[in-house]
């Protein structure tokens, strides 16, 4: 038997709780970020896996965990807000043009053996261009508001109505995006057998490969948060400390 009940849990939720399940459902394939709305047991069977041993591995998740996971879950809302700013937004501007700069070396030595690299190059540049657009809309429109409701809410006082009337909208708009660029990341997983260089990748090839994963994973930790957390509890703040709310 498993310690917790998982059954009647979103997969977001659970990592929500407990990040280090993060890495049981990266393992198998599940979706906790874009979908994290799909139940535990439904998401377990859409990959064929039973729950029950699933569940077994999140207990054991849980109970392996090191004291360095961070319990994203009991940060006040501005910080974490904060924490995507300063730590996922300026990693995709950072690290982003570094693997494409990476991406192009290693297409134009090893594209005639691999043509599927052009279509990676392709996707990740659409990527970055995509997101760059993303996060500009977080930064001007959205995180700004959540900063002032949460501004509000500590001097107890109420707050002005957003521009269009809620957050709901904008909120909508950024879980649609991110659910269009974790599906591209699913094809570029596809497309490197899970990121996996092939036995006659050179060191930069197989750099690469590693970068590219790093990027995903912190990719679906930037959209846990936000998806999971961050919008839920801006939601809530809102309805909280807007007239009307």
């Amino acid at each position: 038997m498993t310690n917790k009940n998982y059954d009647n849990q979103t997969t977001g939720g659970i990592v929500a709780a407990n990040f280090a399940a993060a890495s049981v459902f990266q393992r198998h394939g599940i979706d906790f970020c874009c979908h994290g709305s799909t139940p535990f047991t439904e998401a377990c069977r859409a990959r064929g896996l039973d729950p029950e041993a699933v569940a077994h591995e999140l207990d054991n998740a849980a109970d392996d965990a090191p004291a360095a996971v961070k319990d994203f879950a009991s940060w006040p809302l501005d910080l974490l807000v904060d924490y995507v700013l300063k730590i996922h937004h300026r990693n995709i501007r950072t690290v982003g043009p570094q693997i494409e700069k990476l991406l192009d070396k290693v297409t134009s030595v090893h594209g005639a053996h691999h043509p599927e690299l052009a279509e990676i190059r392709h996707l990740f540049r659409q990527s970055l261009a995509d997101l760059e657009n993303h996060l500009g809309k977080e930064e001007q429109v959205l995180f700004p508001y959540i900063y002032e409701l949460c501004q509000a809410e500590a001097e107890h006082r109420e707050a002005e109505s957003f521009h269009c009337g809620t957050i709901l909208y904008p909120i909508g708009v950024m879980e649609s995006e991110h659910s269009a660029e974790g599906e591209r990341f699913v094809t570029i997983a596809g497309l490197t057998s899970d990121f996996t260089a092939p036995d006659d990748a050179c060191d930069s090839y197989r750099l690469l490969m590693s970068r590219l994963r790093a990027f995903r994973d912190a990719l679906h930790e930037h959209i846990h948060i936000e998806n999971n957390i961050i919008f839920p509890r801006a939601l809530e703040t809102e309805r909280r400390v807007v007239a009307n709310g």
